[in-house]
């Protein structure tokens, strides 16, 4: 049994109403993927928007493994302390990881924030020695556009992310960057200029199913398989 954990922020938890790309990544590695399979974590809610709270069960289809460590408002600030019990208890084998954004907006520096991102491989590895990682980099946003100066933190942070996983990748427990989802554009793939819509969550889940096949031969490419 293989064992995925989703890791992210308000793009990855999603909020009422959504599939959410976790769902779209399940679908695809359900059609692809030739053994036994999980997404777990210690959270399985969507983010209520009417609460301001991630107390929502209401998937657009609820009937897939709806476990994740994300959460709407959270960065590698705040997932590098909790990583390690997550992976421990839940036995991930592989982080899909999608964070950053929060970080940059809210609360560190590109240099601060990948300091954080390398706290946050150290706990998993310490909790898991084997666990592998996939890494999504900060994804086209509207305050990117909008503000120049935010616009280069991100990609600062991208590069240093890049240096980062090169750096503390190892046979052992591998580190795969992801490369941002193809053609993503903020009027089609969000509904508000940050969070995917139908169409965006599409091109995520497809950003990671391509890095599992080309990089460590897990499931297919991305294809028209889902729905």
């Amino acid at each position: 049994m293989l064992r995925f954990m989703p890791v992210g922020d308000s793009q990855t938890i999603g909020s009422a109403g959504e599939h959410t790309w976790r769902y779209r990544l399940w679908q695809h590695l359900r059609d692809t993927y030739g053994g036994p399979f999980r997404l777990v974590g210690p959270r399985e809610t969507l983010y209520d928007k009417a609460t301001d709270a991630p107390t929502s069960y209401e998937y657009a289809d609820p009937d897939f493994p709806r476990a994740h460590l994300a959460g709407w408002g959270e960065g590698w600030l705040h997932m590098a302390p909790v990583i390690g019990d997550a992976v421990r208890e839940h036995r991930a084998d592989v982080l899909l990881v999608a964070l950053g954004l929060i970080d940059l907006g809210f609360y560190t520096n590109a240099e601060q924030t990948e300091e954080n991102v390398r706290a946050f491989i150290t706990q998993a590895r310490a909790a898991r020695p084997g666990v592998r990682i996939a890494v999504l980099p900060v994804i086209p946003n509207i305050r990117a556009v909008d503000e120049p100066d935010f616009g280069a933190q991100v990609s600062l942070f991208n590069e240093l992310l890049a240096k980062a996983v090169a750096d503390l990748d190892e046979p052992r427990s591998p580190l795969l960057l992801t490369s941002p989802p193809p053609s993503y554009d903020l009027d089609r793939d969000t509904y508000d200029g940050t969070h995917p819509n139908a169409d965006g969550e599409h091109k995520i889940a497809a950003a990671f199913a391509d890095a599992l096949w080309q990089g460590w031969g897990i499931g297919q490419a991305y294809g028209a398989g889902s729905d």
